[in-house]
């Protein structure tokens, strides 16, 4: 405790300081909120909320979206042992049966859209924030096919284990 405020641990590893002065969490969580914020009144993130409102109201959307999860539940029962469930290719196509009736709502399209930009936004925030404080620090997106570490591919990250 410095002025009884929490430190960063790796600061009290070395040695108490960093840069000259203590880093203080509570002031870093302070800035986090603050940025979370700045993020929350972006045009973007105004986007999403719009968008997440109109799939919202939309009965036939939350009507097919309640199909959907029960289709999901149905299927999840059935691959619980494996594909030679007898029910097993039957409750896989109606969850992708349900799934393109969802995405052909624009409201639906329109939604996920908005959903990927500021998960976008906020992995480029992510990176920008890791990369100040070091070159090698792993930043998680939701990319379905990831790059780097573990990925089968080859990248600089430094640890070996990417080929």
């Amino acid at each position: 405790m410095v002025n009884g405020l929490e430190t960063l641990p790796a600061a009290v590893a070395e040695g108490g300081k960093a840069e000259g002065e203590a880093a203080d969490l509570t002031l870093l969580m302070s800035r986090a909120f603050e940025l979370g914020e700045m993020i929350k009144q972006s045009a973007l993130a105004a986007e999403y909320v719009y968008c997440k409102e109109r799939v919202r109201r939309d009965e036939r959307v939350q009507s097919l979206s309640r199909e959907f999860v029960k289709a999901k539940e149905k299927f999840a029962e059935c691959e619980r042992f494996g594909r030679f469930h007898p029910d097993y290719n039957a409750a896989l196509d109606r969850v992708r049966e349900l799934e393109r009736e969802l995405a052909g709502f624009e409201s639906v399209r329109r939604f996920k859209a908005a959903e990927e930009a500021v998960d976008h936004l906020l992995y480029e925030v992510s990176l920008a924030i890791a990369r100040a404080v070091s070159d090698t620090i792993k930043v998680p997106d939701n990319d379905p096919n990831p790059k780097g570490c573990g990925s089968g591919g080859s990248c600089s990250c430094g640890s070996g284990g990417c080929g």
